[in-house]
């Protein structure tokens, strides 16, 4: 049958041209492409069970629980530093993603347990908030670390839109079977979830080994050396990097800045939604379905528009896109601060997050050292993010108790995004004079 292969072969072809893969990368692709696919679905199955949480605790309390994870996020930052200190990529990947399943098999038994729901249901909170940043910043170190600049910018749009499938299952997955089987046992769903994205590491670091680093495109370092070396660095090594370093500085300004705005539009969120709906059920269907309408919106985005826009304008322009089209959005809500509005304006900007911003901040790190993409990425990603989460938590608060409206909020958020805009705009340029230097060196 010469001519049903001539036809097969043309279509992988069609197919590579599309993902703009090259040869001895598509293996690597699909696998990191899977594993981030699990990782989000196991992820977004809980996340609607973590906001209804947080509402049916009490809006005024949020700000306690985005303290509570800070301080959590403090608690986590070295024992990371020393995991990756002491143990090799292929060992410590694994070992993070085991700890997290067995978390989820603790919270299970806690919430059948005759326990005060209450306290159980805020620690979840809190867990699933640190959760959520610990498990994607490893996967996109891991990335950082098997992919080169040039391989970031064509293959990284594609790889987070498997996450992007992974979080459109996920709440699909909450919607149809809540009613059925029940709030906990999605925990147990999302710990099988986990373990398949475990499976994942296995067969890229099973590819990692087999890898002959003089045929095959990827970085200029051995990645079948890289995955047996511990990562140099004590403790708190990721911190001291930021401390040195102007280009770390600027992102964790970039990240404070996000998660600032990022802050102000969930609480707003919250307050709108508990107003809006007196069912905690119904609120977790709204909550699964804007997620459910969100990484539909972004997987669309990452098929067809990501890689594009990056390639078109930049990746200044690309980061500072974000920003510029929430200070838009900010502006409408302070002109009308009811539900549609405030649904439209988390929707649009968690999509554009996801697909183009997120994407194009992972980028950043590429031309760091290992060192720098696993300890002080992770603190950037972790700890810093969740700073910026609970300084910007009392800072919203400070705002309702002196009497402030969301409207009045939201229009005080408008100059903090175009200042975000701007920082974005001049991490994209410096990025591309490293970029530049180490290819010509």
């Amino acid at each position: 049958m010469p001519g049903t292969h001539n036809h097969l072969e043309a279509g992988f072809l069609d197919w590579q041209r599309w993902i703009n893969v090259k040869p001895g990368e598509m293996s690597a692709l699909l696998w990191s492409f899977t594993y981030f696919f699990f990782l989000l679905c196991s992820y977004y199955i809980i996340r609607p069970i973590r906001d209804e949480m947080g509402v049916s605790g009490g809006v005024e309390n949020l700000q306690w629980l985005f303290l509570g994870t800070f301080l959590a996020m403090l608690a986590i930052v070295p024992v990371f530093g020393w995991l990756t200190s002491h143990y090799p990529r292929r060992k410590f990947l694994p070992f993070a993603y085991l700890f997290f399943i067995f978390n989820l098999l603790v919270f299970y038994a806690l919430f059948q347990s005759s326990m005060e729901q209450q306290y159980i249901a805020r620690a979840f909170f809190i867990w699933v908030s640190v959760f959520n940043l610990f498990v994607v910043s490893v996967f996109w170190s891991f990335m950082t670390d098997l992919y080169s600049s040039e391989q970031s910018k064509r293959l990284f749009g594609f790889i987070a839109a498997g996450g992007s499938m992974g979080a459109l299952i996920g709440p699909l997955l909450t919607i149809s079977l809540v009613d059925h089987v029940g709030v906990t046992h999605l925990l147990l769903l999302a710990a099988l979830m986990l373990g398949c994205a475990i499976y994942c590491i296995r067969r890229l670091n099973l590819w990692s080994q087999a890898l002959n680093s003089a045929s095959v495109p990827f970085s200029a370092v051995n990645t079948t050396t890289l995955q047996h070396e511990k990562i140099e660095g004590g403790v708190w090594a990721g911190v001291q990097s930021v401390a040195k370093s102007r280009y770390l500085l600027g992102i964790c300004l970039l990240i404070l800045l996000y998660t600032t705005l990022s802050t102000f539009l969930y609480f707003q969120q919250a307050q709108i939604i508990r107003d809006a709906f007196v069912d905690s059920a119904a609120r977790t269907t709204v909550f699964a379905n804007m997620d459910f309408a969100t990484n539909a919106l972004t997987l669309i985005l990452q098929i067809f528009l990501t890689g594009r826009i990056v390639k078109a304008i930049g990746i200044a322009w690309t980061l500072s896109l974000v920003p510029l089209l929430l200070a838009v959005g900010f502006l409408m809500l302070s002109f009308a601060p009811v539900l549609w509005v405030i649904v439209v304006l988390q929707v649009l900007r968690r999509a554009g997050n996801y697909a183009i911003m997120r994407p194009a901040r992972e980028m950043l790190f590429v031309v760091l050292s290992r060192e720098q993409k696993y300890k002080a990425k992770n603190f950037i990603d972790t700890t810093v993010y969740r700073s910026g989460d609970s300084i910007s938590a009392w800072v919203y608060a400070g705002f309702k108790a002196a009497g402030l409206s969301l409207a009045l909020i939201a229009l005080t958020a408008v100059p903090l995004a175009l200042v975000w805009a701007g920082v974005a705009f001049l991490l994209g340029k410096k990025h591309e004079q490293l970029t530049y230097r180490s290819q010509n060196h």
